[in-house]
């Protein structure tokens, strides 16, 4: 495929099944107060963008500043010079997608959006399961911790953990919990 893992392996969960649950709820219990506010304001937004069928420049400026966090309050600035018909527009055709890959490519169509933004936006806000690119997460399932600016690997990975959540019954949110707890605890310090 071309996409590098730790020692080219197949993707593994790094701890077992049965503590995604745990894993989880650590992640929410030692989220600081005002990033479980912004992460319970943005999913408190699905079900008015599921209905719509498309983001506002504020609801993805929004989306963009939660995921960007850790590079500062003015990371996600860039969403704003977006037009309002091309962000709904451009979101609307993520939305409606049937191919995972080009729901990706279309939201990095805006400014201010990479891939990882893009993951996140169809995290919350697609009616199917999406995981989150993030570092944590990747480092989670095997893959090396490092920043990267395209993810090739992005179905592969859509597959691999749609198939723990499908086989866990729990929400693609559960386990992107888990797995960036799981890295993040794993961290030396």
């Amino acid at each position: 495929m071309g996409w590098e893992l730790g020692h080219r392996n197949k993707m593994k969960l790094r701890f077992c099944e049965s503590e995604i649950e745990d894993l989880a709820i650590r992640y929410t219990e030692c989220q600081q107060e005002e990033n479980r506010e912004r992460e319970e304001k943005l999913i408190g937004l699905r079900e008015e963008i599921l209905r719509r069928g498309h983001l506002t420049k504020y609801e993805l400026y929004t989306v963009a500043r939660w995921k960007l966090c850790v590079y500062g309050e003015d990371a996600a600035e860039p969403t704003l010079e977006n037009a309002d018909d091309h962000i709904k527009i451009t979101t609307r055709q993520a939305f409606t997608s049937s191919d995972d890959w080009q729901k990706l490519l279309y939201l990095t169509e805006l400014k201010g959006i990479g891939q990882s933004v893009a993951s996140a936006i169809l995290h919350l806000y697609d009616e199917e399961q999406y995981p989150i690119l993030d570092i944590h997460a990747l480092c989670s399932v095997g893959l090396e911790k490092k920043q990267r600016r395209e993810y090739p690997f992005w179905p592969e990975y859509i597959a691999f953990c749609r198939d723990i959540a499908n086989r866990n019954g729990i929400k693609m949110r559960t386990l992107d919990r888990a797995l960036w707890r799981y890295s993040y605890d794993s961290e030396e310090r």
